[in-house]
């Protein structure tokens, strides 16, 4: 008989290409991942990894397993799916993630707003730089400036949020340009669209403040550390002076994406419709 949950741990390993790491997907101790996988292989009578110590490799035949694994996992989340979408009632979970600054401004500050309208939804607000696959479940909504290209997602598009750069009213009288600073991302959002936007914009100088979170560069900026690029909304959030530049703002688009199987889900679409609605009250602001 196949051991169906041995399968799962071996699936989560062949996905993350480490026992540390799958055993971190898990929520287990990497020794459980190794033993589930060595029960697998005698489940099946095939040598599914070559072992180097606590280094284990996909042999040939554990990549054809894998292959189908992949597609029993995606059965399964689909079975889920399909099922939660048949449910009418809105109650129960849904995970939604988006970026840290986003999320706080169009979701969390309206919360009781959806609280009010459905006391038995149980909202998870998932802070993320990146999208959360929504094929294998890990989010239900993904906020996102980035749009999705997982097989079988819906992303509809938002329009989009222009970034300036901000200074506080003192740094700005007290500085000319040629002086000013500029507050960024760090290492961890080096291939963002923004922080390459920023350093197209720094004319040799560098980064004086750098951070991976939007809202503490934009309280440094509001200690007069320098300039900083904002989406409007945070801009103006925190009290801060656009700053008037040759160029262009930056803009970005905003997708909002979920699984296809979980377009008939009622607890879905009213989130959906939560968030469509947060943006159009900023629209017409």
């Amino acid at each position: 008989m196949l051991d169906w949950d041995s399968l799962r741990f071996f699936s989560a390993f062949a996905r993350k290409g480490s026992l540390a790491l799958a055993a971190r997907s898990l929520g287990v101790e990497h020794a459980t991942v190794a033993r589930r996988i060595a029960t697998l292989e005698a489940s099946l009578k095939l040598k599914l990894v070559d072992r180097r110590g606590r280094f284990y490799e996909l042999t040939d035949d554990g990549r054809r397993v894998c292959e189908y694994a992949a597609q029993m996992e995606s059965a399964s989340l689909a079975l889920k799916r399909f099922a939660a979408g048949e449910d009418n009632r809105i109650e129960g979970e849904v995970i939604l993630s988006a970026p840290p600054a986003y999320l706080g401004y169009f979701v969390a500050r309206r919360l009781g707003l959806l609280r009010q309208r459905h006391p038995l939804l149980e909202l998870k607000l998932v802070g993320a730089k990146s999208t959360g696959s929504l094929a294998r479940k890990e989010t239900d909504i993904a906020i996102t400036f980035v749009k999705p290209h997982e097989q079988n997602v819906v992303a509809k598009n938002l329009g989009s949020l222009q970034f300036s750069f901000y200074g506080s009213a003192f740094y700005l009288t007290s500085h000319t340009a040629n002086e000013h600073e500029f507050i960024g991302y760090d290492r961890s959002m080096k291939d963002s669209e923004q922080q390459q936007w920023i350093l197209n914009h720094l004319n040799g100088r560098k980064l004086a403040v750098t951070s991976n979170d939007l809202r503490i560069q934009a309280l440094a900026a509001t200690s007069h550390a320098g300039l900083v690029l904002l989406p409007d909304f945070l801009g103006k959030e925190y009290g801060l002076s656009k700053v008037l530049m040759e160029s262009k703002p930056l803009d970005l688009p905003v997708w909002l994406a979920f699984h296809e199987d979980l377009r008939n889900s009622s607890k879905i679409r009213a989130v959906l419709d939560f968030v469509i609605e947060g943006r159009a009250e900023l629209i017409e602001m």
